[in-house]
């Protein structure tokens, strides 16, 4: 009798065990198909792959200009910041370019080079382009990254995706997939271990 409910309880466990292992490898290809949808299109699609250094030219803060929200909506969304400015001369080509924040910023607004929040208020949008500006100003020389092709003359000072970005955002799903896949092996060997111990 209480080697039945041994069995039984075993048997338990292992189902448990098992529909662990399967959850965690849904869970994980669910998680690649999503970044495969959303962040690997973004990273392909960035022709901005090469890093060289950008040496400032000048860094200037316009007159303040609307800033279309991304649904293209005429009136809601709209709001008025300072329109920062920084032209860089490029070290790979010795160009007089213009700097972006990201890829998003160009698309954003190509008159600027950098682009706030809709959440901040005027105050903080001021405050925090002159704090840029002056960043710029106080350091000439940094990295940034340029299109190697030629397609795009302006260059970005960071990737929305890098290369790191897009393998930490594999990283997680890979662990869970494997640990997944382990219990899965695990819990196969422990029932043929079972069974042979059973049938001896």
């Amino acid at each position: 009798m209480l080697g039945k409910k041994l069995v039984t309880a075993q048997k338990r466990g292992e189902t448990r065990a098992l529909c662990l292992g399967l959850g965690m490898v849904a869970c994980s290809m669910m998680m690649y198909f999503f970044i495969g949808i959303t962040i690997v299109p973004f990273y392909t699609k960035s022709v901005w792959t090469t890093e060289t250094m950008c040496k400032v030219l000048k860094a200037n803060i316009m007159d303040k200009v609307p800033c279309p929200n991304s649904e293209g909506l005429e009136d809601e969304g709209i709001f008025p910041y300072p329109c920062l400015q920084v032209w860089v001369n490029l070290t790979a080509s010795g160009q007089e370019v213009m700097l972006y924040q990201t890829e998003d910023t160009l698309e954003r607004n190509p008159k600027c080079s950098y682009v706030p929040d809709k959440s901040e208020n005027s105050k903080e949008v001021k405050a925090r382009v002159e704090i840029i500006a002056s960043n710029f100003k106080k350091y000439q020389t940094f990295p940034c990254y340029y299109d190697p092709g030629g397609t795009q003359t302006n260059v970005i000072l960071s990737r929305l995706y890098p290369p790191k970005g897009l393998l930490f955002a594999f990283l997680w799903p890979t662990l869970m997939f494997t640990a997944g896949c382990l219990i899965i092996v695990l819990v196969k060997i422990s029932q043929y271990f079972s069974v042979l111990s059973a049938w001896q």
